[in-house]
């Protein structure tokens, strides 16, 4: 969407001028600065949140010394800047003249008191340039008297070199350390391998800098040590995320998305993800960085807070959602970081993450050991057809020999093994179907080593098939499906389209219905899940075994079979039914549902519902966040009548999405703040993949990366690599932090040079 020039008189558009247009400060004093200056009555109504978020004045309208080009793509104002070049009478020209910028009309007393402003602010500006030229004179006479001017000069394109040589680094992936066969012979090397490559290329290829800083030096030469290219790399990974932010900041709302706790250089953090609207009303999911992981739940609140709130500088005040993908050694933490939020913040309401399906989610909220079991085993599985690609093919020829008389279902598991089926609302269903050809499978590549696997894969392969033949893998496999059918298509529609997502809210009262009535006969449920678990074990051929837990219990025959169902019912069964009911009522707390339901603000869904929904009172959790909220009855009176009595040609927008990207939005504030406080929830899905393109950078760079190499300012600027970064920007910033460490750098050059001199 354009942004229009709020001055008088003034037709500029940001689509068709490449002039800079700024907002209208948020700071009570100077808005009102800007709005007395722009003599327009009908901005003085508005408060400054209104104007910050709708009203913009361009760049002709700042005299050239209030705007400052920090880098090649961003311009910013001076803090104390002030429009003062206006365009006041040129309407007076013209009595036909219906100008919607209405000019407030001044008396000649307000007029001359204007020319007396202007005239005084010309002169305190003339002072000021005259001051600021004697300054630089007197400053460039200093310099011209320094011996190291020329030599700070070339100390500072170096650090640009440095900068990047790390940046370039970084986006590439290519690691810092080099590989070597004996790691102690380099204890003490100067610089990284890569690193160091990379600099002496450059200097070969004729880099001026580097030829006169390094030509008739030995050519081992370090050109900075360990310590100050990571703090360099800190600088950058700073650098990318406050990029970032800005356009979260400049968006005021947004969400964040916690994932699973990887490792990187043997520690474990927690990736965190922010979810927000661009000002091309975009929704957007960004990688910001990683956060350690602690296992103390307060510790890590409180870590939370402080990281996201005073090093990065979110204002958690406009949080609207958070979200988590669990893990099932860290989910009661992060349980307890989540209430931490919601007791301090309300309104980020807590949300299932679009990324991941519910059941997975249910899964791997509990903490219970055969539950744990399970996912551990498909977790391997997955990862051992990716080792290598002929896997697949004698896994294809497994399914058919199993499947012979059901060729249709035989394709169905083939396309999905080639699929991330560990991650679907049916994965355990997947499993149970497949858990034949897999204990076929696995037994055939233990018992035929074959030399074109390797001894990691017959390995990995033995591992699995001890697994799978557990009958404590086969029976919590089945309960899983059984208990969790009830929560597949309720889960499968929160990540569908809009409206699918509109009624799935609508039946979670039902879904709690039947697993309550499960609960209230779980003694004939678990018969029946025990007895399909026992039938398919024996078709395996795999023992019907007590439980690791029970090994030490003396049991008779008769006994063995009914000891062993009843342990399942208590530890398996039940458990796994209540730890549903609950985690479904926490995760769709009452708060949760109201957020869902103003849904039917999107058109498709008014459409399905005949126009006859009272969104309102759904809406009065974000009222404080309403720009006009005295007059949302009314806007959502015309909002409902533009839809339903819109023209045969004219499609409803099926998602917010669309409804967002409406050429008419501007004219239902209200409406356009709703939708898109409800666009940034976590369960909403990213309409369009290439915004979200974020999680899958990172799980490439994980992948590609050993954990020890690991880097969260490197992942930073590998998973970003599209984000703009200002190297001049990057020098200042170590030059003011680390001054003194660029005399190390130098002193270590020179006193190469003088020892190969």
């Amino acid at each position: 969407m354009p942004n229009f020039c709020a001055a008088p008189n003034c037709t500029q558009k940001s689509t068709q001028s490449d002039l800079a247009f700024f907002r209208f400060p948020r700071d009570p004093e100077r808005c009102m600065k800007w709005v007395e200056c722009c003599r327009r009555t009908d901005l003085e109504t508005k408060t400054p949140d209104q104007l910050n978020k709708h009203y913009r004045l361009c760049a002709q309208h700042f005299e050239s010394s209030m705007i400052c080009k920090s880098s090649p793509y961003r311009t910013v104002l001076r803090d104390n800047a002030i429009p003062t070049i206006f365009d006041l009478t040129s309407h007076l020209g013209n009595p036909y003249s219906r100008h919607r910028k209405r000019i407030k009309e001044m008396s000649e007393e307000e007029i001359q008191l204007l020319r007396q402003q202007k005239l005084d602010q010309i002169s305190a500006q003339k002072l000021t340039n005259q001051e600021r030229i004697e300054s630089t004179i007197q400053l460039h006479n200093e310099e011209e008297t320094r011996a190291l001017t020329q030599e700070e000069k070339d100390n500072k394109d170096y650090l640009k070199i440095l900068f990047e040589n790390l940046v370039f680094m970084g986006k590439q992936n290519i690691l810092l350390t080099g590989h070597h066969d004996d790691d102690n012979n380099f204890e003490d090397a100067f610089t990284p391998d890569n690193f160091q490559a990379l600099m002496d290329f450059r200097m070969n290829c004729g880099d001026e800098v580097l030829r006169k800083r390094f030509e008739m030096t030995a050519v081992n030469v370090a050109y900075c040590n360990k310590e100050q290219l990571t703090q360099m790399l800190e600088i950058c990974g700073s650098c990318v995320r406050e990029e970032l932010i800005r356009e979260v900041r400049d968006a005021h709302f947004f969400s964040l998305i916690i994932e699973e706790v990887v490792k990187m250089a043997d520690e474990d953090y927690l990736p965190v993800f922010v979810r927000f609207i661009d000002e091309s009303n975009n929704l957007r999911e960004e990688f910001l960085g990683v956060l350690p992981y602690e296992a103390d739940a307060d510790i890590l609140a409180a870590q939370f807070q402080a990281t996201v709130t005073e090093k990065w500088g979110l204002n958690m005040e406009y949080c609207r959602g958070q979200a988590f993908v669990p893990a099932n050694r860290c989910a009661s933490n992060m349980k307890v970081l989540v209430n931490t939020l919601l007791e301090k913040y309300p309104q980020a309401v807590f949300s299932l993450p679009s990324s991941c399906a519910l059941n997975i989610w249910l899964a791997k909220s509990m903490s219970i050991s055969s539950v744990s079991f399970v996912l551990g085993t498909i977790e391997a599985i997955c990862m051992f057809f990716s080792l290598n690609p002929l896997l697949l093919t004698v896994m294809d020829d497994t399914i058919t020999d199993v499947f012979q008389n059901n060729e249709e279902k035989g394709n169905e598991l083939k396309n999905i093994c080639r699929s991330h089926w560990g991650d679907r609302h049916d994965t355990f269903e997947i499993l149970v179907d497949m858990m034949q050809s897999l204990v076929i499978f696995f037994e055939n590549i233990r018992k035929n080593a074959s030399p074109k696997y390797t001894t990691y894969l017959l390995r990995e392969a033995s591992s699995i098939w001890y697994s799978v033949t557990n009958f404590e893998f086969v029976v919590s496999a089945v309960v899983l499906k059984n208990a969790l059918s009830f929560t597949r298509a309720f889960g499968k529609n929160l990540q569908a389209l809009t409206s699918d997502v509109f009624f799935a809210s609508g039946s979670l009262t039902a879904v709690l219905h039947s697993l309550n009535e499960v609960m209230e006969n779980i003694e004939v449920y678990h018969e029946f899940w025990f007895e399909e678990a026992t039938n398919l074990a024996t078709k395996l051929g795999i023992p019907i075994k007590p439980p690791r837990e029970m090994l030490g219990v003396q049991l008779q025959n008769e006994e063995t079979n009914v000891l062993i169902e009843s342990y399942y019912k208590g530890i398996l069964s039940i458990s796994l039914v209540e730890n549903t009911i609950r985690e479904l009522k926490d995760l769709f707390s009452e708060q949760h549902l109201k957020a869902l339901k103003c849904l039917s603000l999107v058109p498709s869904v008014m459409g399905q519902l005949k126009f006859s929904t009272s969104e309102e009172q759904h809406s009065e959790m974000y009222r404080h966040d309403l720009p006009n909220p005295d007059t949302l009855s009314a806007e959502l009176h015309c909002w409902r009548i533009k839809w339903k009595h819109r023209g045969k040609d004219v499609a409803l927008p099926s998602n917010i999405n669309e409804a967002l990207h409406l050429p008419d939005m501007k004219f239902f504030p209200n409406m356009y703040a709703l939708l898109k406080a409800l666009c940034i929830l976590p369960v909403m899905k990213v309409e369009n993949e290439k915004y979200e393109i974020g999680r899958k950078r990172l799980k490439t760079y994980l992948r590609d990366t050993a954990s020890a190499d690991r880097s969260s300012d490197f992942a930073l600027l590998n998973v970003n690599y599209d984000v703009k970064v200002d190297l001049d920007f990057m020098v200042d910033t170590y030059l003011q932090l680390y001054g003194d460490k660029v005399e190390d750098i130098i002193a270590a050059s020179n006193s190469q040079e003088s020892t190969t001199a």
